[in-house]
């Protein structure tokens, strides 16, 4: 794979959360201490013939960013767990063996 290419991937999020118009997207940073995950958040809309985004949610919005914005801060936790990392706040999650007794 070429640098441009390699570059492209990079630049792209690991992980999307979407519910109707309102979008999260989640970008891996790799540091020293391991990947830390951030998250964006947009909502698309209609304008003329053009679709583009926001970070300007409306009232009926807010309930879809919450949503998203929770199934976002699952995926992140479940990757941090099986990658056995601490997530920034919290305890570590342990997947339950499915051995276990429930």
């Amino acid at each position: 794979m070429n640098q441009s290419a390699t570059e492209t991937l990079q630049n792209r999020p690991v992980h999307k959360v979407r519910i109707g118009l309102v979008k999260a997207a989640i970008w891996a940073n790799s540091t020293r201490e391991g990947v830390l995950y951030n998250v964006t958040f947009e909502r698309r809309f209609h304008d003329g013939d053009a679709w583009r985004s926001t970070s300007s949610f409306g009232r009926d919005d807010l309930l879809k960013l919450a949503k998203v914005a929770d199934q976002a801060h699952t995926w992140v936790t479940e990757q941090l767990t099986f990658q056995n990392v601490k997530p920034e706040v919290g305890p570590a999650l342990r997947p339950i063996s499915p051995h276990r007794a429930a």
